[in-house]
């Protein structure tokens, strides 16, 4: 990212949720994003994915531009090569699990073999709940089914906008590990906005923002060391 800038709003109610921001994230790495509400977090994440538009600036993923991009260049990229976990979970509520893990297979026009659906859900400990509709499922499942999603089509790059904000301590550390194993085992690039100084730990840099800015980057800190960051961000 090269001095992006995205606000919302008209006249003076106008906000810039992000302000001149200059961000290089490495491939094969896992960065957290991290900073006080409104900070302009998961609008980073989305612009970063192709998922919202820039005000200006460039935003370059995998070597390829999107600051232009048509919405089937946009659309293209993101169904090969982005996997996308949202806070909210965006589950299809008619669909199983297994079929909303597969659901991006299909929208791709790729082979959907059952093997790969169930071995995704077995991934985040959910291998008992493939034929379970959202509405059967806690909350923190159906975050594990949107991590399982995410992670089925392989993608070069998973961003994950809280991704254990919805889960208990035990299944957060299911993910975590399971998100340092995918980086380290398999080369995968992570890109991952938190709250939480625990899980932001379990991440090789963590990247803080203020009012829309970049303001520092930290190589494997501690979660007290993270806290503590964020604690002087807040003052």
């Amino acid at each position: 990212m090269r001095q992006v800038v995205r606000g919302y709003g008209n006249g003076d109610a106008r906000v810039r949720a992000l302000n001149g921001v200059d961000l290089s994230l490495a491939a094969g790495a896992w960065v957290a994003v991290m900073g006080p509400s409104g900070s302009g977090k998961s609008t980073l994440l989305h612009c970063a994915a192709g998922l919202d538009t820039v005000d200006s600036g460039r935003v370059t993923l995998l070597g390829e531009d999107m600051t232009d991009a048509d919405d089937r260049r946009l659309t293209r990229l993101r169904r090969g090569t982005v996997g996308f976990v949202f806070q909210n979970f965006n589950l299809v509520a008619s669909l199983t699990a297994e079929q909303n893990v597969a659901l991006p297979l299909r929208l791709a026009g790729r082979r959907v073999r059952r093997e790969d659906v169930r071995s995704a859900l077995a991934d985040v400990g959910l291998a008992d709940r493939g034929r379970h509709r959202p509405r059967e499922l806690s909350g923190g499942q159906q975050q594990r089914v949107a991590l399982a999603r995410a992670m089925v089509t392989r993608p070069r790059v998973l961003f994950a906008d809280e991704p254990t904000g919805a889960l208990d301590s035990a299944s957060a550390r299911t993910v975590l590990g399971l998100l340092r194993d995918m980086c380290d085992d398999a080369g995968q690039t992570i890109v991952m906005v938190t709250h939480d100084p625990v899980a932001a730990a379990a991440a090789d840099t963590v990247v803080f923002l203020a009012d829309g800015r970049v303001v520092d980057r930290i190589e494997r800190p501690s979660a007290r060391h993270i806290a503590d960051r964020l604690v002087s961000l807040e003052v």
